[in-house]
């Protein structure tokens, strides 16, 4: 890896808002990175702009350039924040084991999202064994807000006025997917909310369809969901029923695991 000169000095909301939005591009990158013009593509500024703002994430080892390949990828400081990071946040951990059987009992495709600001993140993806599988969500993708089983889940979990405001707020961005997808996903959100689960019914893939329940964190928040996405044929009124039963079994699996944090970290402060 390349050692990078410092770079010149720059201020404001809006440069820390393009670095932290250009950190978590290089992060998308995965093993194989991601290259200065890829990035600028990505995040639609400037290439001189994209390069100035990686120096000075390289300078603060958030970044790091390959020297063989020129491309970019998340630096040991970026790792170790996420270490820190991942008592709170790291609820991957906590639900692994749910995925795993999941997709073991099911044999489709189980997915684990998570709220991201006004977005969800796709933070994992298991396959089961079923030969033909939907690919509308892969690890890493970011949709908006109620875009999907899991993100809808999510979004009705929320208090009735706070979702509502959220698909509001995000509708330009929806609007941007698939036409009249505003409308349907509000119909969708009503219905999530009466029945515990969410469905998709293929709104942004035909034939692609999904079932997702809320994880709740101890105060009631979302703090994720589980999903299961499969093609049309296998999403019936009667296996979609044994669905959402096991995907409430593994979210409570994972709820009670999540609880167990909040004492450790009330044990610390006390200490502190």
């Amino acid at each position: 890896m390349t050692n990078v000169p410092a770079p010149e000095p720059t201020g404001g909301t809006q440069a820390v808002a393009r670095a932290l939005s250009l950190l978590s591009e290089v992060g998308r990158g995965g093993g194989d990175g991601l290259g200065l013009g890829q990035l600028a593509a990505a995040t639609g500024l400037a290439r001189p702009t994209v390069r100035r703002l990686l120096l000075a994430l390289a300078q603060a080892r958030m970044v790091e350039q390959d020297r063989q390949t020129r491309r970019y990828h998340l630096g040991p400081e970026a790792y170790l924040l996420g270490t820190f990071a991942a008592e709170r946040h790291g609820i991957l951990t906590h639900a692994r084991n749910s995925l795993l059987r999941l997709a073991r009992e099911t044999s489709d495709v189980v997915l684990l999202t998570v709220p991201q600001g006004d977005h969800t993140l796709c933070l994992e993806r298991i396959e089961g064994d079923f030969p033909i599988r939907t690919h509308a969500l892969m690890r890493g993708d970011r949709k908006p807000a109620g875009v999907g089983a899991g993100a809808l889940a999510i979004l009705a979990a929320l208090p009735e006025p706070e979702g509502d405001a959220l698909l509001h707020r995000v509708a330009p961005l929806i609007e941007d997917l698939a036409p009249d997808l505003v409308a349907a996903l509000a119909r969708d959100l009503a219905h999530a909310r009466a029945a515990g689960h969410a469905l998709n019914p293929g709104r942004v893939v035909p034939g692609s369809w999904g079932l997702g329940v809320a994880v709740l964190w101890p105060d009631g928040r979302p703090a994720g969901a589980l999903s299961i996405a499969a093609i049309e044929t296998r999403m019936g009124a009667a296996r979609r029923a044994e669905l959402a039963t096991a995907l409430h079994r593994e979210a409570r699996l994972v709820e009670a695991s999540l609880a167990t944090l909040e004492p450790q970290s009330e044990r610390r402060r006390s200490t502190a």
